[in-house]
């Protein structure tokens, strides 16, 4: 019994990383990483599948760009002809991309069962896109791996079978605590931003470390300056690196913003020297939807720039502040947590490294 196991962009193969692993580990059910191309990156390369653990994709179907549509149609016919040759028992999808919503419109449409990981996330703002795929994916599904309560109660509001829904923990925790483990035993010092680390660390300093990608962020010269602003006055007393996204990069120099002397800009980076960088920040400041759990998981302070968030159980349990998008509020919540009266976060039930084994463990014995 095969499984396709699909992956459109970086963050999925973190994902999908800690189930090849638990599949590998068993013999019931064999799989194969389609990689759907929706994203070319070129830090995907042998060292990064070797980092996670895994082989290289099967697949590549090279997908590429274009507009949600384009993008959309292309992963569909593509997909459709795989599965068509093949016949997968199975096809898994992992969290809310563009490829996540296309396979699994393929794969129902063929009659073949799919699996949602990460089912039941909701942030209630239907701008995002992500809040479309994410609602038009579970409509379909068949089982539904759940990481959090919340996603639970949205799942059982939504009228899905309570036999259909398994609460399993969170793949991307899995995977978090596998590399903070394997970190250990790598030598840091080629990373990039590892010069800057040193250096805090070396005068005793703090540092915090920012990512900016949202489309509500950045894509607005309002709206960034304010985000902007925020942070250089939180500059001013803690510096901050910030790895910054293409797009970010780009509307900041189109908008003429000024970052200050105490922010730090570096390149995107590979998985596990962005894992080293942000590990030991005193804060890290952000609008990613996977960094707010990957704090929590590691009990870092988080303070999310959002109006809302998918993932409440990281603002409920976890490490992470919701704090809007409001320079006063931002700034406030940073400087809550270098004063140490941040919350004290713990990590949620559940979240303990094996939700993977316990996917897998289902998957088996439905598909049996």
């Amino acid at each position: 019994m095969q499984v396709y196991l699909v992956a459109g962009a970086r963050p999925n193969f973190m994902k999908i990383a800690p189930i090849v692993r638990a599949l590998q580990a068993q013999d019931a059910l064999t799989f194969k990483i389609i990689h759907t191309g929706q994203h070319y990156d070129r830090e995907m390369n042998d060292v990064f599948f070797e980092e996670l653990g895994i082989p290289q994709p099967d697949v590549f179907m090279a997908a590429g760009g274009g507009s949600h549509s384009q993008q959309t149609g292309k992963i569909m016919v593509a997909f459709e002809e795989l599965c068509v040759a093949e016949r997968p028992a199975a096809v898994l999808v992992v969290g809310d991309v563009n490829s996540t919503l296309a396979c699994s419109i393929v794969a129902k449409k063929l009659n073949i069962p799919v699996a949602h990981v990460e089912a039941g996330l909701r942030s209630g703002d239907m701008s995002m896109p992500e809040e479309i795929n994410r609602l038009v994916t579970d409509s379909i599904s068949d089982w539904f791996f759940v990481t959090e309560p919340a996603a639970l109660e949205h799942l059982r509001r939504e009228g899905k079978p309570d036999s259909a829904v398994h609460y399993v923990g969170h793949v991307m925790v899995d995977n978090v605590l596998y590399q903070a483990d394997k970190l250990g035993q790598t030598d840091t010092s080629g990373f990039e931003t590892s010069a800057f680390k040193a250096a805090r660390q070396a005068a005793g300093q703090r540092y915090g470390v920012v990512t900016l990608h949202r489309p509500s962020n950045v894509d607005n010269a309002e709206n960034l300056g304010r985000v902007i602003g925020a942070l250089k006055e939180i500059a001013a007393e803690l510096p901050l690196i910030f790895p910054v996204h293409p797009r970010t990069r780009a509307n900041i120099e189109k908008f003429g913003i000024d970052l200050g002397p105490n922010i730090t800009l570096a390149g995107p980076q590979a998985y596990m020297a962005f894992l080293n960088l942000w590990k030991d920040a005193a804060v890290v400041l952000t609008d990613s939807g996977g960094l707010q759990e990957e704090t929590t998981a590691l009990g870092v302070p988080c303070v999310t720039i959002r109006e809302n968030t998918e993932r409440p159980v990281t603002v409920d349990e976890g490490s992470n502040v919701l704090a809007g998008t409001d320079p006063v509020a931002i700034v406030r919540e940073a400087r809550k947590v270098l004063r140490g009266e941040g919350k004290q976060g713990r990590r949620p039930h559940l979240w303990d490294g094996k939700a993977a084994e316990r996917i897998v463990a289902i998957l088996a014995k439905e598909l049996a």
